[in-house]
């Protein structure tokens, strides 16, 4: 095993993309996961606090270790199998996102949860609950879970398959822990606040979106779907907001009616998308990006060459309500063309976190979503708190989810406080409203508080006390969702 403790070799490890700075002592390096289970027994019995660390793409903390060592899942990169007939594929966590689309895409597959950082390590995915763009219509990792072999904080390596072991109600058993879940209702949005806790629940469940302050991932088995046989996609830009925000709408109700009726013909949206007129002047130096535009949507449907053309004539209809014209419209006719067009969706949230580094500043960036009904409201307040502030922003997001990024950009100090408490504004409307303080990044280190605030410290030490179960020393990514 790889022991780093040189404090220039283990920089990197010591942030994530959200800029939270650590202070790891060493960075750990196993090569199989037998290593990793002798390691982790090691270090429970020394009472060394141990972090386990992806590829650090996460926007909360989580992998920066605020004491102790890290443990990097690098070397556990090996894909197992992929079974083309079941379609599935069996992976080791350190294995990118980028590589298991591949695979099951050379199989004619697809792994359908496409979070924005395709270099992510799938384990990191899996302990997040992580979704991205595909969410309207396949929702978040959870539902692509089969099963996971996980290391609890003292060293037991266990298997869990979906649908073979269950809550008895509110209560849990894993080898010799007993687990008693909290009761309360989890919002009905798009979520990765807290435990998934529910009675009778999939014990599965429990681990993923657990941010892995229960057990690290060490294998997943995870379902796949057949590759669609054609993508529309396309990038239009709408002369103001307003049509762009209402063309939404009617996507989302189109695309509803269409999966309620079993209607392969009409549009039924696979990823709807949004940018406000701030997000397209950070790439003002595009040549693709048309000028003046007050937003932009982008649009994908999985669809097969019988119905494309149906598909495009409804929605070239739709926008013609919107006096969107061909200049407005990015459309892609190939596979690298829709690269393209995926890849300069991407660029908003890498602009920001550029900018967020070159300011030496935490990101403040909303992770929210809020009931449909409520989503046009919150997004005027969301704007006005920003705007009535005077400071810079930028908003994008999953609208198809009612899943809002508003990016705060501070100039210095005094903005990124003021800032900070307009985030958090934020983020309590969203509860207020029945959503969620964070719908697909988690809590790590950075939202703790606001989970306090979204289900109420009774609630959350209840969670707490789950982990202390497992990890009564509390030494598992110490600080992640739970002070230490």
């Amino acid at each position: 095993m790889i022991i780093k403790t040189d404090k220039d070799e283990i920089l990197d490890f010591s942030h994530d993309a959200s800029n939270f700075s650590g202070n790891p002592e060493a960075v750990f390096f196993p090569e199989t996961i037998l290593e990793l289970q002798e390691l982790v027994k090691t270090l429970y019995q020394e009472n060394t606090c141990f972090t386990i660390s992806g590829n650090r793409t996460g926007l909360t903390g989580g992998a920066a270790a605020e004491k102790g060592i890290i443990i990097s899942t690098s070397r556990l990169n090996k894909i197992i199998e992929i079974n083309r007939n079941d379609k599935y594929i069996i992976t080791e966590a350190g294995v990118t996102l980028e590589e298991i689309q591949r695979t099951a895409a050379e199989n004619g597959l697809l792994y359908p949860p496409d979070p924005t950082e395709t270099n992510c390590f799938i384990g990191g995915t899996i302990a997040t609950n992580a979704s991205g763009e595909k969410s309207f219509k396949y929702g978040a990792t959870r539902n692509f879970v089969e099963e996971l072999e996980i290391l609890l904080p003292q060293g037991e390596l266990i298997q869990i398959k979906r649908n073979h072991f269950f809550a008895n109600n509110l209560k849990i058993k894993i080898l010799n822990y007993d687990l008693t879940l909290p009761k309360f209702n989890m919002p009905e949005v798009k979520n990765t606040a807290g435990y998934y806790c529910a009675p009778d629940m999939d014990i599965i469940d429990l681990f993923i979106g657990a941010e892995g302050t229960l057990g690290i991932i060490t294998k997943a088995k995870l379902r796949l779907v057949d590759k669609p046989g054609k993508l529309i996609s396309c990038f239009v830009f709408f002369n103001n907001e307003e049509d762009a925000l209402q063309f939404i709408t009617d996507v989302k109700r189109k695309s509803l009616l269409s999966i309620h009726t079993n209607d392969f013909t009409r549009l039924n949206a696979l990823a709807i998308e949004f940018m406000d007129k701030n997000s397209i002047s950070l790439l003002k130096d595009n040549p693709l990006i048309p000028h003046n535009r007050s937003a932009a949507v982008w649009f994908e449907q999985e669809t097969t060459a019988e119905y494309e053309d149906l598909i495009l004539n409804e929605l070239w209809e739709l926008l013609s309500k919107y006096n969107v014209d061909d200049n407005s419209i990015l459309y892609a006719v190939d596979d690298n063309e829709i690269k393209d067009l995926k890849e300069l969706r991407h660029s908003f949230p890498s602009k920001v976190n550029e900018y967020i580094s070159a300011h030496n500043l935490k990101k403040l960036g909303t992770d929210t979503a809020v009931p449909s009904g409520s989503f046009r409201a919150y997004y005027k307040f969301c704007k006005d708190c920003v705007e009535i502030n005077n400071l810079q922003y930028v908003i994008y997001g999953h609208f198809g989810n009612s899943h809002i990024h508003l990016n705060i950009l501070p100039k210095d100090e005094k903005e990124y406080n003021l800032g900070k408490e307009i985030y958090n504004q934020i983020c309590l409307k969203a509860v207020e409203l029945g959503g969620t303080i964070s719908a697909e990044h988690g809590i790590g280190k950075l939202k703790r508080d606001l989970l306090i605030k979204m289900y109420g410290e009774d609630i959350v030490n209840q969670m707490k006390d789950i982990k202390q179960v497992l990890d009564p020393k509390m030494l598992l990514n110490s600080g992640n969702i739970f002070l230490p």
